[in-house]
């Protein structure tokens, strides 16, 4: 199986300039990866599946209609927020993190795919004034701190989605004791959408914040 028919298994109608935005990641990603290393040595050879699939499960879980915002909180090196934006054209995504060389990677693969509704910035959440329908997030803090960081700066006047807005992380692991205080928040495992054993214990977990 080649890269891309990883994500065109899941994903069959994908249009031709997305299969081709998909299929230039890897060259880029193995291009940059060199210059600056955002993904570990051992898992750029997995990028379709450890990262690119990975971030592609909130796309199963929510259909992004057009004009939504979304902030990708942590991006790294550009996950979730990248394969997002690739899959909703019609939508805004601001990718966030506070460390310059992986924003700089961010923003050099945005350019080479020639994405136009996605930017990434150097910035700590705190310092941020934009307001979204949605936060994504990999595993970037506990679900605690994450709720805390966001939990006034998101658009609670306009709903955009069937699912209503709110904070979206992909997390792996035992997550009992992290979301014993989050009894509304809806755990999904990943392995319901995609079959690979390394999703076996990874969750996305969805938190309406009001």
């Amino acid at each position: 199986m080649k890269n891309i028919d990883l994500i065109t298994k899941y994903f069959p109608d994908l249009t031709a300039k997305q299969i081709d935005q998909f299929a230039q990641l890897e060259e880029v990603y193995n291009l940059w990866n060199a210059k600056i290393n955002v993904i570990s040595r051992k898992d750029i050879d997995q990028l379709y599946l450890k990262h690119i699939l990975h971030s592609l499960a909130i796309a199963k879980f929510v259909n992004f209609n057009p004009g939504t915002n979304v902030v990708d909180i942590g991006t790294g090196g550009g996950f979730p927020g990248i394969p997002l934006a690739i899959m909703f054209p019609e939508s805004e995504f601001l990718l966030v993190d506070s460390i310059g060389k992986k924003i700089t990677v961010v923003n050099e693969v945005i350019k080479a795919l020639d994405l136009k509704n996605v930017k990434g910035i150097q910035a700590r959440l705190e310092e941020l004034k934009e307001k979204p329908d949605f936060y994504v997030t990999r595993a970037v803090a506990p679900f605690a701190e994450l709720i805390k960081w966001i939990k006034k700066g998101i658009n609670s006047k306009k709903q955009k989605n069937q699912i209503k807005n709110g904070l979206i992380a992909l997390k792996g692991g035992d997550l009992g004791e992290e979301l014993k205080n989050y009894p509304n928040s809806l755990t999904v495992p990943i392995s319901d959408y995609f079959e690979e054993e390394f999703f076996e214990q990874k969750f996305l977990i969805y938190n309406r914040i009001k």
